[in-house]
């Protein structure tokens, strides 16, 4: 019988070609897509983020344990698609406008893909209509605005005012996170989340919502 937690221990120790075997082995045997997704990959990727958040995992393990969790997901995302298993959710991410940062843009990304969530990487220097095509063009339920710089932060605020402007704001949820940014900020420009690292990230878009 597979082995999950092995898959799961072989994300979190970031044991790639482990993750890989482990996964194509279920999937031979007869164990669901979405059963493997959840009880294996999530579930290790649950793991790095609590040790993240920890202080017991830094970015390079973190690192390591999601290129596990992709190569794993490779093998495992055709036969989600085929049997109809809806990702938690949609979630857009992109470093603002003016902003070439995307280190922990990078980490967040993993992280909710590691969850569950289809992820929508739309890079670095997003412009605030970019983050509305998410929402029109993609149907995004969340959008994550990611800042390294105290210069950059203002394009968040441009961004909440384009999303309003479109119409589309009160269709998705906001959450804001970056070096420099604090809740406080995130109330300033009615931000609907912040979060001080990739994995309370997950965290606050799963309580936005409500899963």
């Amino acid at each position: 019988m597979a082995d999950l937690q092995a898959l799961a221990e072989a994300i979190i120790n970031g044991k790639r070609e482990d993750a890989v075997q482990i996964t194509q082995a279920a999937l031979d045997e007869g164990v669901g897509p979405d059963t493997i997704l959840n009880e294996g990959l999530v579930a290790g990727m649950n793991v790095v983020g609590e040790r993240f958040k920890n202080n017991e995992f830094y970015v390079p393990e973190v690192l390591i344990a999601a290129r596990a969790m992709k190569a794993a997901m490779e093998v495992v995302r055709p036969l989600l698609t085929e049997s109809g298993v809806e990702p938690a959710g949609r979630f857009a991410i992109g470093t603002v406008k003016g902003d070439l940062h995307d280190i922990g843009k990078n980490l967040v990304a993993m992280m909710m893909e590691g969850a569950g969530f289809e992820v929508i990487d739309l890079g670095v220097d997003v412009p605030p209509e970019g983050f509305v095509e998410a929402i029109n063009d993609q149907q995004a339920d969340v959008i994550g605005l990611s800042a390294l710089l105290t210069t950059t932060m203002p394009s968040m605020k441009d961004t909440l005012e384009a999303l309003k402007e479109a119409g589309v704001r009160d269709s998705v949820k906001v959450v804001i996170g970056g070096a420099p940014l604090t809740q406080n900020y995130a109330d300033e420009i009615g931000a609907d989340g912040y979060a001080p690292d990739a994995a309370s990230a997950v965290d606050k878009v799963k309580e936005l919502l409500n899963l």
